[in-house]
């Protein structure tokens, strides 16, 4: 008799239902039915209504905030981990908390690793991510991590626009990792932006490291939250002679005030992906699917096949 390989179901926490479809359409099988149970005070219960006794399971959860949509992911992992799945893959397309995977002052916790700890405490038997805020963060679990970059889907878009005189800039001295990894692989020259906060989210001073004067800008940034930064910094470089400036950002968390920043700003476009719903629509605002990224490498890890083919950097 020959060896069947156990087939994969994917499956989604309710607030990534919107991105787990495409993944499934693009995986080429149906999502996986669950319903959840509420009780009046809030608290609920997630129910796999189909069997998964030895086969792979993917939950596709992305972890903003509300922590809602942590608690959901621990309890999908925890109900599978005791329906018998084989294998239990958390596919986690923006990692929340990755923000705090160091103590910066006294007396604050290591919100990331507490995180990594709770998921392999529920089950999951593997992580799936994307353009993690540090990446060391992978070495807070002792299960594989396939931490997947987002330049794979940005790259292609950016070669298609045909920029004369392009430049990468970094928003922050903690960027210039990837923007001198961008920048290398488009032949581009680098500028670095140097920030002061006062505090969380404020923004003090900003100075540019750099010439980008008759430039065409491109910012590149793994998140963006209150849009502070990325404005300050698109009005500063034209006002130092770039001829446009856009940015890249691969999670659009797009809190309080900044859809009206970005719109204000001097910035022509800020490119993001899915792995966040956007809460609204913005003309400045171009949305690049990470469904069919996510949906290859979950097959090729599904069938043992390499996926080192899938980083273009």
């Amino acid at each position: 008799m020959s060896h069947l390989e156990p087939e994969a179901k994917i499956f989604a926490c309710s607030q990534s239902v919107y991105l787990a479809e495409k993944i499934a359409e693009q995986y080429g099988i149906p999502l996986g039915k669950i319903t959840m149970s509420k009780y009046s005070d809030g608290e609920f219960q997630p129910s796999y209504e189909e069997s998964i006794r030895g086969l792979r399971v993917f939950i596709v959860c992305s972890t903003f905030p509300t922590a809602d949509n942590l608690m959901e992911l621990l309890l999908m992992i925890d109900a599978a981990k005791r329906a018998s799945a084989r294998h239990i893959t958390a596919v986690i397309p923006y990692f929340g908390w990755a923000r705090q995977d160091r103590k910066d002052k006294p007396r604050v916790p290591i919100g990331a690793k507490l995180v990594a700890k709770l998921l392999e405490s529920a089950g999951a038997t593997r992580v799936m991510t994307m353009d993690l805020h540090a990446d060391q963060i992978q070495g807070f679990f002792e299960k594989p991590v396939d931490h997947l970059f987002a330049s794979t889907i940005f790259l292609p878009y950016v070669k298609s626009l045909g920029l004369d005189n392009l430049t990468i800039a970094s928003p922050d001295m903690g960027g210039s990792k990837r923007a001198y990894a961008y920048s290398k692989f488009l032949e581009s020259d680098v500028v670095i932006c140097y920030k002061q906060r006062k505090e969380a989210n404020i923004i003090d001073t900003m100075e540019l490291i750099g010439e980008v004067k008759g430039k065409n800008v491109i910012l590149v940034d793994d998140m963006i939250d209150t849009g502070g930064t990325l404005a300050k910094a698109a009005d500063l470089m034209m006002e130092k002679g770039a001829l446009s400036v856009r940015a890249i950002c691969t999670h659009a968390i797009l809190s309080g005030d900044a859809y009206e920043k970005i719109e204000n700003s001097k910035l022509l476009e800020l490119i993001v992906t899915d792995s966040i719903p956007l809460k609204k629509e913005s003309k400045k605002i171009r949305v690049l699917s990470c469904a069919p990224l996510f949906a290859e490498v979950m097959h090729m890890v599904h069938h043992n096949n390499s996926i080192s083919g899938k980083f273009i950097m």
